[in-house]
């Protein structure tokens, strides 16, 4: 439905002739009279009434209402907003002396340099120096450092930092000293706008009572936000012809999604796909690129902080390439030259020893291993 809508000239012009058509003798509506100032008095009443018409039509359709009341009507609908996704990346936790053992436990918080942000070591099991009954990770005699995981205490963008801004421990820890992030921390995402939830309806509606590819990509992206994903028609977890067969490769972002995640998607695909099929849900093959490269810099610039600068630009480009998608050798020199305007050159540039583009396949994805700027 279409409102006509007035401004309050016509509404002022429609009740004037309204009025006049009405008497039997000519009507005093000049400016100033009393009859006028009635009829502006009405009009700017009904143009208070036409807004608060506006507002309302405004709240009750999913087009234009936004915020609080776009999520009650998507919850008509059974929909919800995909929630804010923590920001993850890694610290180096140091320390002066090394004769002892210390221990780092999951849950140890550090913080920006300006205190406003926090984060939380986390779990992995996979670091070899892993301590399942102590729950942490354990820094042996002799050792001066650590690397470890970490996660963003408030969910959003605002968790994704840069390099060596995260210098504080806010947690008592004995045994060590310093701690800094040696990356960005990458993939905090806000909650979804408002725009991305009306594009999200839009592809639910297409997505029911259908097992199609958009139905198995609705349900893969209704799980939450950040998460790349490729699916493979007609092939096993091999890559062998299996007709009737598809596999879904995911990541969140960070290369190693875990197995949690790859089971909710299992499960979530599960429940739309075509019967007599059969499906896996998998990981990337992460090829991880080893750059090394020589920069030369303006007279006067401080060599090794633009190397810092140029080595943690490069990691960061690496570490949000999506599946599927190529390293190319002079993509990191344009990265290189864009981490400062002091950098007048770059040169023997190589990544894995050599001088050929990173292709990691269609289920591949490349992710930076160690960065090393002469």
């Amino acid at each position: 439905m279409q409102l006509s809508l007035q401004t309050f000239t016509s509404l002022v012009q429609n009740m004037a002739a309204a009025v006049q058509s009405a008497a039997t003798q000519l009507l005093d509506l000049t400016i100033g009279s009393t009859l006028r100032a009635v009829l502006e008095a009405n009009a700017s009443v009904a143009l208070w009434m036409q807004w608060l018409i506006l507002q309302v039509l405004q709240m009750t359709r999913a087009a234009t209402s936004v915020g609080a009341d776009l999520d009650s009507w998507m919850a008509d609908m059974s929909l919800s907003r995909l929630p804010a996704v923590p920001a993850v990346g890694s610290v180096t936790f140091s320390r002066y002396t090394a004769t002892a053992s210390s221990l780092v436990p999951v849950g140890v918080l550090v913080r920006t340099g300006d205190g406003t942000l926090t984060f939380a070591v986390t779990a992995d099991a996979t670091n070899s120096v892993w301590n399942v009954q102590l729950n942490g990770y354990m820094i042996g005699p002799g050792v001066n450092s650590l690397t470890v995981p970490i996660v963003a205490q408030v969910p959003g963008s605002t968790g994704n930092v840069l390099a060596n801004t995260i210098s504080m421990i806010a947690t008592a820890l004995p045994g060590v000293d310093l701690v800094t992030n040696p990356t960005a921390t990458l993939n905090g995402v806000d909650a979804e706008p408002d725009a991305a939830f009306r594009a999200s309806f839009q592809n639910y509606l297409q997505s029911r009572s259908r097992a199609t590819i958009s139905a198995v990509a609705y349900a893969i992206t209704s799980i939450q936000q950040g998460l790349d994903f490729v699916i493979t028609e007609n092939v096993d977890p091999s890559g062998a012809t299996r007709l009737g067969s598809f596999v879904i490769t995911i990541d969140d972002g960070s290369g190693y999604p875990p197995s949690s995640l790859l089971s909710i998607v299992y499960g979530s695909v599960d429940s739309v796909r075509p019967i007599g099929s059969i499906f896996s849900v998998q990981a990337p093959n992460v090829v991880q690129a080893n750059v090394t490269l020589t920069l030369s810099v303006a007279p006067g610039a401080a060599s090794s902080i633009i190397a810092s600068k140029v080595a943690s630009a490069v990691a960061s480009y690496i570490n949000t390439l999506t599946i599927g998608r190529l390293l190319p050798l002079t993509r990191i020199a344009q990265v290189a030259y864009d981490a400062s305007s002091a950098v007048t050159n770059v040169t023997v540039l190589q990544v894995n020893g050599g001088t050929i583009d990173i292709v990691p396949g269609e289920i591949g994805i490349v992710r930076a291993g160690t960065v090393s700027v002469n």
